[in-house]
């Protein structure tokens, strides 16, 4: 069947495109994930494929728990995804009208689904490290006393999208003790924690805040495959208790009951922990290949992304126009700021969908495309 009738991916002849935050296909665990299909309904039989209770299933959410950084049982809700995880945090935690802080830049798809609540996006004052304790305060302060609700904060703190930065360690308890102080609940993508290539990821603002004040997201679609549409969020069990408490999701029984299940057996077998050891090999020689064939750019600890400055002068919207007829593409800084204001002079690559060899061969492509615009 023509692949443009099953994925969201759009393949362009003669593009070799670091626009897609998309596992590279080969790295997919296709067989090892076969296996555990069959395992699992070996082992829960027609449970897996019966109503899911609300929260998620048990074997998944015990697995859960006991990996690092993770939420007890009790604090752990089951979920679609990450972008399917920040919905529901907005629906519980917000209603339409509230200003909902974001870092800048932030993920820019982040900013449709919290959009699509009614909410209003204000950027979090931030410099090349994230965002700024002191000044966050002070733009709370502000909003409040204009008479607005703010509470929530959005930011990816580790291994960041698009820039691939972490949030530092001082900053990250500085944000943590602001948000406790003043009823702000940081909403923590952590979509990218696994994927670390130096050593231990930083500690989440989840764990640092002890779960007071914060709610984390995490997701599978990095770490195992994007198509199971599998993840959960951790948060105090009385917002635990809010979202499986939601119409839709009493409805339905719980979130992707049958997958998560699978999940369970994937990754109480070993099989994760395995491929997880592979991935983390293959991107890291993925992301050394792309900025080796590139200057100026900054190798992230951990993630798939670069966070690239255009030559001086020249706009990412008209780098990008130059850099496809070239055979290349990306996604413009722009994108990643509330309403385009700011990042004109950054582009976000990807080293996660592209092997080795068609890395190099697309930095090469960016880089003849970046000497002659604007010239």
């Amino acid at each position: 069947m023509d692949s443009g009738r099953l994925l969201q991916f759009v393949h362009r002849d003669g593009i070799l495109d670091l626009g897609w935050g998309h596992p590279r296909p080969e790295l997919l665990p296709v067989e090892a994930w076969a296996v555990a299909g069959g395992a699992a309904a070996r082992e829960f039989g027609w449970r897996q494929l019966a109503y899911g209770r609300g929260v998620g299933p048990g074997p998944l959410i015990d697995w859960l728990a006991g990996r690092a950084d993770a939420g007890a049982a009790a604090e752990t809700f089951v979920t679609g995804g990450a972008s399917h995880g920040l919905a529901l945090a907005a629906e519980v935690l917000t209603r339409p009208g509230d200003v909902a802080l974001v870092d800048a830049p932030t993920y820019h798809l982040a900013l449709r689904v919290l959009a699509d609540r009614g909410l209003e996006l204000v950027p979090a004052p931030a410099d090349v490290d994230g965002v700024l304790p002191d000044a966050l305060g002070a733009r709370l302060r502000d909003l409040r006393g204009s008479g607005r609700r703010v509470p929530i904060v959005y930011l990816v703190p580790t291994f960041a999208n698009p820039t691939g930065r972490s949030l530092p360690g001082e900053r990250r308890r500085a944000l943590v003790e602001l948000a406790q102080r003043n009823d702000l609940t940081i909403v923590e993508d952590d979509t990218y924690r696994e994927l670390s290539y130096a050593g231990v990821a930083p500690p989440s603002l989840w764990r640092i805040a002890g779960g007071a004040g914060v709610v984390r997201l995490g997701s599978f679609s990095k770490v195992v495959a994007p198509g199971l549409r599998l993840g959960w969020i951790n948060a105090a069990p009385e917002v635990v208790g809010r979202l499986a408490d939601l119409g839709y999701v009493d409805s339905g029984g719980g979130v992707n009951h049958s997958v998560a299940l699978t999940m369970a057996v994937f990754g109480g077998s070993g099989a994760y922990d395995r491929h997880l050891v592979m991935i983390r090999d293959r991107y890291a020689a993925q992301r050394d290949a792309l900025v080796g064939a590139l200057d100026g750019v900054e190798s992230p600890d951990g993630g798939w992304f670069l966070w690239l400055p255009t030559p001086d002068g020249v706009h990412a919207d008209d780098l990008l126009v130059v850099a496809e007829r070239h055979g290349t593409s990306f996604v413009p800084g722009t994108r990643f700021h509330v309403g385009g204001r700011g990042g004109s002079g950054f582009v976000r690559l990807s080293f996660s969908h592209l092997p080795p060899p068609d890395l190099i061969e697309a930095a090469r492509r960016l880089k003849a495309a970046a000497m002659t615009t604007g010239s």
